[in-house]
């Protein structure tokens, strides 16, 4: 499923690189221990944390991961949106907890 089809499914707030929306999510991975995300998630994943410092970015493209999902309406700061938008990783904020947000996408990626 594309990125944008998940944004446009659950309302998602499009925080920063808006041009690449056309990445595939092959699945999802939930954390915010930065460690944890790199050793587990992987390659296409969407990535739903609550962290909003820049290191989530290089995160994201060290794992090539599909793009960041902000839970509970947090905004990644200032020197993390321009990072994400110059190296084209969308960041996503969803008002709702990562529980819920993560139950929506389950439903819809998996047949």
């Amino acid at each position: 499923m594309k990125l944008e089809t998940l944004v446009r499914e659950l309302d998602l707030k499009v925080s920063c690189a808006e041009g690449y929306l056309g990445k595939e999510v092959r699945g999802g991975y939930v954390g915010d221990l930065l460690s944890d995300v790199m050793a587990n998630s992987k390659e296409g994943d969407i990535w739903i944390t609550r962290q909003v410092h820049q290191n989530i970015v290089a995160v994201a493209s060290l794992k090539d991961l599909a793009g960041i999902i902000l839970i509970q309406g947090s905004e990644p700061a200032l020197d993390t949106a321009a990072k994400a938008n110059a190296e084209g990783i969308p960041i996503l904020v969803t008002d709702l907890p990562a529980f819920e947000i993560v139950g929506q996408i389950y439903k819809l990626i998996k047949p």
